[in-house]
């Protein structure tokens, strides 16, 4: 799949800069910025390694200054933000840009000059291939200059002295080193001019709005000059090892493919990471690392209606291996490291991707494994674990919460200040703990006909503890006067809110049909939008309808109110199985073709404000929007 801004949409900077394209190298590197060139984050550049995968990243390659040049004066072709101006302003000679899976690249025609830009990264690597071709019928001359830094993805990176520790001119090749971090652009062919020098204040609009730090400077190690024939074409390579060679020029694109299957299968590919100590998914670009409350809920979504049923099972096996006192990890064990467990639903997600898998394909000794880790899970929660999570043995239901912590995927935190912390029975996680018993009563039944004498419990004590803790849903959530479900029982909450959908989306949880029904008729008219689903009724107090202005903002705004798009996967999977309205989970589940395009070409963003006009915010790529909506499309409407 291709997406593409032709010549007034590339000029428009409006439009331009507020299209983002990404490139991932699967090792949790990747290339990141705008249609129109200009680096609006602090988190784009041509290589952002991964320099201890998957989450250590490091920009290494910002940008690159280009000109080409003539019989007349020299034209810059690249584009940069500075306090107050934009130069260059190659935008306005732009023809086009195009992003796909491979490659990103830019068109350009200035008097009757003609150049084309490609960015290719490879995979497995931190390495970049930039090619420039003269698509034109006139020599020039192209003039490069590498802007350079080494700096941690989520800082700032300003002019110091001794930076950088190490520069090495090579034939055909550029060293810059700093921190024990190298990185190497080859440049075969070039005439070199090591003129080193500082550019300052580069200017990152979207920091700005976000109230952060927006400046950055970036230093230039050399220029690089090419005399460049019609039909020429010549590459760099950015890498942070030497030696690595330019991977080929990619093919011509196939025509567009627009039917959304496609559309959303090709979206889940950026999200999945491989190295030698795991598998996993990056939850969004450019700022989020892998987390297992988002791997666990995107794993349907992402690897079983894409045919990576395989690594659905090593990512599962991966967690499990870290899980502790019943809880797998919400961030991932790195070296040395004690993992993150502050969530209260990630464990719960995982046991239905374990469903989920086994159902897609049925593997006993995986099977084996999941159960043993399962059978902790329960164990750990009946008696209590961390956080204050524990089955409450009057009722079955699950009881969670500590003072300052925020467990749920309401994890918004402020300081101090936990802005939804949902302490006592919250209605989706009681909804994924029946859904969890049930998944371990499901997979013990089965796997007693190997060998009953294996299971800790039998599938008998399972089925107890699920119909204790259904037996009493429906009487501890529903509220006859609202019409609806409490959103937390024990303190109650009636506040109205989304979470009551995710519990009636679960596979092996059923409601009170007649309950479910007027509730969905409550959350279409208040909480449905056109991209996603608000998180708290329009006429709650404390609603936010905008998720703008600075991080304290954001942060206050992001659960009450703000609309996320992973939401309509639950809400049209609970369409289908409680109003029987197919027709109207497909329409809904459709507007992901235009979310697609509205911010992160090919990716769907984490979050729309919640009223009209809904602009998209937080990350541009987002892992759970993609797959929820992927999963719903195939498995609850069999969209196209």
């Amino acid at each position: 799949m291709r997406y593409s801004l032709n010549d007034q949409q590339c000029q428009n900077i409006e439009v331009s800069s507020r299209r983002e394209w990404l490139l991932t190298n699967g090792i949790g590197g990747f290339a990141m910025g705008t249609a129109c060139g200009i680096n609006t984050r602090r988190y784009h550049g041509h290589l952002v390694a991964a320099t201890r995968p998957p989450t250590q990243r490091t920009v290494l390659l910002a940008q690159i200054d280009a000109t080409i040049q003539g019989e007349g004066n020299p034209v810059g072709i690249s584009s940069n933000q500075y306090p107050g101006t934009i130069f260059p302003e190659g935008f306005q000679y732009q023809q086009s840009f195009s992003v796909s899976g491979e490659a990103a690249t830019w068109a350009f025609r200035a008097a009757a000059l003609s150049i084309e830009k490609t960015l290719v990264v490879h995979s497995g690597v931190n390495a970049v291939s930039i090619y420039y071709r003269n698509t034109g019928n006139k020599p020039f001359l192209l003039t490069l200059r590498p802007l350079v830094c080494h700096k941690f993805y989520h800082a700032n990176f300003v002019e110091h002295a001794g930076y950088p520790q190490g520069l090495q001119f090579p034939k055909d090749l550029t060293q810059i080193s700093d921190n024990g971090v190298s990185l190497y652009i080859g440049h075969a062919g070039a005439q070199r001019v090591p003129v080193e020098g500082w550019y300052y204040r580069f200017e990152h609009a979207r920091e700005t709005e976000r109230g952060l730090d927006p400046r950055d400077d970036l230093f230039c190690p050399c220029e690089l000059k090419y005399e460049m024939l019609p039909g020429e074409q010549i590459v760099l390579v950015a890498s942070d090892r030497s030696g690595v060679a330019p991977i080929a020029f990619p093919e011509s694109p196939e025509s567009p493919e627009y039917r959304l299957t496609s559309m959303l299968q090709q979206a889940a590919k950026p999200f999945f990471v491989h190295t030698d100590e795991r598998a996993s998914i990056i939850a969004g670009y450019p700022w989020f690392t892998d987390w297992g409350r988002d791997t666990m809920i995107s794993i349907p979504g992402l690897c079983l209606n894409t045919g990576r049923v395989s690594e659905a099972r090593r990512i599962l096996s991966d967690y499990a291996s870290q899980c502790e006192r019943g809880l797998i990890p919400n961030r991932f064990v790195e070296s040395g490291e004690h993992p993150d467990t502050n969530t209260v639903d990630a464990t719960l997600w995982f046991a239905n991707a374990i469903y989920k898998t086994l159902l897609t394909e049925w593997d006993e000794p995986f099977a084996w494994r999941m159960l043993a880790t399962l059978e902790g899970v329960f164990d750990w929660h009946v008696e209590g674990t961390l956080f204050g999570i524990k089955v409450d043995p009057s009722d079955g239901l699950l009881t969670q919460g500590q003072e300052g912590v925020q467990l749920t995927w309401m994890d918004a935190k402020v300081g101090d200040w936990v802005v939804t912390p949902r302490h006592g029975k919250p209605v989706e996680i009681n909804g994924l703990w029946i859904n969890a018993l049930r998944v371990m009563e499901w997979l013990s039944a089965k796997l007693a006909k190997v060998s009953s004498a294996d299971l800790r419990h039998q599938p008998s004590v399972y089925a107890a503890a699920a119909e204790k803790a259904s037996s009493n849903f429906e009487a501890k959530f529903w509220h006859e006067g609202r019409g609806h479900y409490l959103d937390t029982a024990d303190p109650d909450d009636a506040s109205l809110r989304p979470n009551q959908v995710i519990a009636m989306s679960l596979p092996l949880v059923k409601f009170d049909v007649d309950h479910a029904k007027r509730a969905l008729e409550i959350v279409s008219r208040e909480l449905v939008t056109p991209c996603g689903l608000r998180t708290l009724g329009p006429d709650e107090p404390g609603y936010r309808g905008r998720y703008k202005g600075p991080l304290r903002e954001l942060d206050s705004a992001y659960h009450q109110g703000t609309a996320w798009p992973w939401l309509l996967g639950p809400y049209a999977t609970a369409l289908v199985r409680y109003a029987d309205d197919r027709t109207e989970a497909k329409r809904v589940l459709k507007q992901a073709k235009q979310m697609l395009t509205s911010y992160g070409l090919g990716g769907i963003a984490e979050v729309y404000d919640g009223d009209e006009p809904q602009d998209p915010a937080g990350c541009p790529y987002q892992a759970w929007s993609v797959a929820e909506i992927l999963r719903a499309w195939v498995e609850d409407v069999g969209g196209d």
